[in-house]
């Protein structure tokens, strides 16, 4: 631990003289919630590694804009119109435009090599990931597997000739085993102005205006926030190729598909969200995209933040410092409405003491942390109970 002398101001005349001594408190600074990777094929652009991207125009200079070949761009385009601010590109190789779910996409979306393609985003740090209109199940759960490996949340197009018909049963059960907590999936396509071709409406997968709103929401509301309910609305949407009643709704809510709406005086809005392992017969404590992505992002502040105890001598010392140190975290998120509870007790917990590290753990270097917390969930049901009551003279 470090240790700070106090030393007293020089005494020149009577009176009362403050010193303030450096505050031993190690802030914990949270992570980026919402960099988002892109995967696909453009016209141009570097393919050696993934580029950062700030703005539209940033990735117009870099990879040509839009191209009517290139979905990606596309997705770019909608996420940045919807407020993303950071997007990674992946440029997969290819003189043509190669396509999500055709014969040789997934070689190089997936290159057996481990060099290209997905695997460029090895060596960055990514929250979100998108690889626009990736519908291919076995594909999708090796996305969903490199997700979860890396503490990021996949955006899953659905199919864009997908009907309530044909989504009744829910998706392929390969995409909704355990890796399927760090992802969701969106219904239907999205019609938007195409620019390319004056601005006749263009169905387009769903994924990127997605990113967008996630981003936002995070930046307005906070990552505890569902990205979803009237004031998700969908910028530069124009319609939705597929129209559902409440009902329908209902039913592919509960089979973990998250629908995009057509609301009156709203637009295009989410509605619904539900992880991949959010369906009902499911039972999942990770039923839900705002309480998953708040405890990655947790996670993740909490590991990088702690990264100073290693080689400090693993003693009770340390151990008050870990929990001061979590705590004035936790507490921050607390106070900003990210937890249930009305109190801090109520809403959060940290244990780093002999019982979390015992004298075996002391023994090999390891230190425990415990921490818990209480997740606001979605309020997806509104009930509103009317009673009048019968018999009562007129007025």
């Amino acid at each position: 631990m470090e240790s700070h002398e106090v030393t007293m101001p020089d005494a020149t005349y009577p009176g009362v003289y403050i010193e303030e001594p450096p505050d031993s408190r190690r802030k914990i600074a949270g992570v980026a919630t919402s960099m988002a990777a892109f995967i696909g094929w453009s016209q141009e652009g570097p393919t050696s590694r993934a580029q950062l991207m700030s703005s539209w125009s940033e990735y117009g200079a870099v990879f040509g804009g839009l191209n009517s070949e290139s979905l990606l761009s596309y997705s770019v385009y909608h996420f940045f119109g919807n407020g993303g601010r950071q997007a990674l590109i992946a440029r997969l190789l290819g003189d043509t435009a190669l396509k999500p779910n055709t014969p040789g996409f997934e070689n190089l979306l997936l290159p057996s090599s481990g060099n290209g393609g997905l695997y460029m985003l090895d060596q960055t740090g990514f929250n979100l990931l998108c690889v626009p209109a990736e519908t291919t199940p076995p594909i999708v759960a090796r996305l969903q597997e490199y997700c979860r490996d890396r503490g990021a949340f996949l955006i899953v197009d659905c199919d864009e000739t997908a009907t309530y018909e044909s989504l009744i049963h829910g998706p392929d059960s390969s995409i909704t085993r355990e890796d399927a907590s760090n992802s969701a999936l969106y219904f239907p396509w999205i019609y938007a102005p195409d620019p390319i071709c004056g601005d006749l409406p263009r169905a387009l997968p769903p994924c990127g205006f997605v990113a967008g709103l996630y981003a936002r929401t995070d930046a307005t509301r906070g990552v505890w926030k569902a990205p979803a309910g009237i004031d998700a609305r969908l910028v530069g949407a124009s319609g939705i190729t597929a129209t559902l009643t409440d009902s329908e709704n209902q039913v592919l809510n509960a089979r973990a598909i998250n629908c995009i709406r057509d609301v009156p005086t709203r637009g295009i809005v989410v509605w619904g969200g539900r992880t991949l392992r959010g369906a009902d017969n499911l039972t999942s404590e990770w039923k839900y995209i705002p309480v998953r992505r708040l405890a990655l992002y947790i996670e993740e502040s909490l590991i990088r933040g702690t990264k100073w105890v290693v080689f400090e001598p693993n003693d009770e010392t340390l151990w008050a410092q870990i929990r001061l140190n979590i705590g004035v975290f936790l507490d921050d998120l607390f106070r900003q409405g990210a937890f249930q509870g009305t109190t801090p007790r109520d809403a959060y917990f940290v244990r780093c003491d002999k019982e979390t590290t015992t004298q075996s753990d002391i023994a090999v270097g390891i230190v425990n942390i415990l921490v818990g917390f209480a997740p606001i969930k979605p309020a997806e049901f509104l009930i509103i109970k009317i009673q009048q009551r019968a018999g009562q003279p007129q007025a």
